[in-house]
């Protein structure tokens, strides 16, 4: 049960740490960001939205008491995750990120999940 809780500590807190560095770099490095997006062929009024969804999503994780809304943010990340994985794949960018961010909030959910099945038991 420890190695469970901090293993979902770890995940959820470097998941969290890659969120506020890509929110960070959508606002404040504005100009690259939409170059990026462009070539994925997004539209880059997305950007913004990302940015705070993203900031959101680790508000969530880390609020007590919010299971519904964690389940949400997970999923939304996970589709996020996949169609960032498959926008950098398709122009031969490298997608490494994707797949961190991917595996991370995997490890997180699932032992988010294992933490809160056993606290009901």
């Amino acid at each position: 049960m420890k190695k469970i809780k901090i293993t979902n500590w770890i995940s959820t807190g470097l998941l969290s740490a890659m969120l506020i560095m890509s929110a960070g770099m959508y606002v404040f490095d504005n100009d690259t960001v939409s170059v990026m997006f462009e070539s994925f062929g997004y539209p880059t009024y997305i950007i913004y939205a990302l940015a705070l969804a993203k900031v959101l999503a680790v508000i969530t994780f880390w609020t007590p008491n919010m299971p519904k809304l964690k389940e949400w943010a997970y999923s939304a990340l996970f589709f996020e995750f996949i169609l960032a994985f498959f926008a950098h794949f398709m122009i031969d960018d490298n997608p490494t990120g994707a797949v961190m961010a991917i595996v991370l909030l995997l490890v997180s959910y699932f032992t988010y999940q294992k933490l809160a099945t056993t606290k009901k038991a």
